[in-house]
């Protein structure tokens, strides 16, 4: 599944994994609310409610442009840099090619839809 998050005025599409958390968020869309950043290799949004964790597992080959859901927290984690799993980390799916847009420093209202 493709979705498109809009923001600042910038607009980027991601293609969801097969995986139960994945499906868990997209049942969510459309969905408003604010992204930040966190850090210096991140974006952050929360959620109005935690994701099934059925989709989780280690992995190991983190890289830039991967959407996760962090579960302690209970936000999505939009990576524009480099970054390691830790545990409570699940992988939803990646941007679809350029993920530019999250380079932009701020606070914004976000909007997430299917396309």
């Amino acid at each position: 599944m493709k979705i498109r998050m809009m923001f600042g005025g910038q607009t980027i599409t991601a293609t969801l994994y097969d995986n139960a958390s994945a499906r868990d968020f997209a049942s969510m869309l459309p969905l408003d609310a604010k992204i930040e950043d966190y850090s210096t290799n991140e974006k952050i949004t929360y959620l109005p409610r935690k994701l099934t964790e059925a989709g989780s597992g280690p992995f190991n080959n983190e890289r830039p442009g991967d959407l996760c859901y962090f579960a302690p927290w209970g936000n999505l984690a939009l990576f524009h840099g480099g970054y390691r799993y830790s545990t409570g980390l699940v992988r939803l799916g990646r941007f679809d090619n350029d993920f530019e847009p999250l380079l932009t420093r701020g606070e914004f209202p976000l909007r997430i839809e299917r396309v």
